[in-house]
């Protein structure tokens, strides 16, 4: 394939999207989920418990973009924590549902401030407008990843 015929605005936009998340998550996990023991993928589904509460696996998989032998390994994990526990449908055991404990609660409200002071940084020196212009920029990209 020519180089001339390669479109160097989308790798320049995969490169800096890949880069910039891999450089947050390392940024995040090194600096502040480190003290819990906990990945960014076991933030990401203690967060969604904190959030939306009792969750059915399969969601949790889907809000994370993981799948569901690894949202359920990554619930393991936090209910060894003690930072969630697992149910089943009594009518259909094929559902399991996740829920935040009290422990789990506690731990995301002491580090869930430094982890939005991770997330500001994202936005310093943008006005609101370059804010805004971004978030709709990135929501078109999240909705190309999902056409088919």
């Amino acid at each position: 394939m020519p180089i001339e015929s390669l479109n160097l605005e989308a790798i320049s936009v995969a490169t800096n999207l890949y880069r910039s998340a891999q450089k947050l998550r390392v940024k995040m996990e090194t600096e502040i989920l480190s003290s819990y023991q906990l990945s960014w993928t076991a933030f990401s589904i203690l967060y969604d418990l904190w959030v939306w509460g009792r969750l059915e696996t399969r969601k949790l998989a889907e809000l994370s973009g993981i799948s569901t032998a690894t949202a359920s390994n990554v619930i393991k994990t936090l209910e060894k924590k003690n930072f969630c526990g697992k149910s089943t449908d009594p009518r259909d055991r094929r559902h399991v549902y996740a829920e935040i404990t009290p422990e789990g609660k506690a731990a995301i409200e002491e580090l869930y401030p430094a982890f939005h002071k991770g997330e500001t940084m994202l936005i310093k020196g943008m006005t609101k407008e370059e804010q805004n212009t971004l978030i709709e920029l990135l929501r078109k990209v999240n909705d190309n990843l999902h056409k088919p």
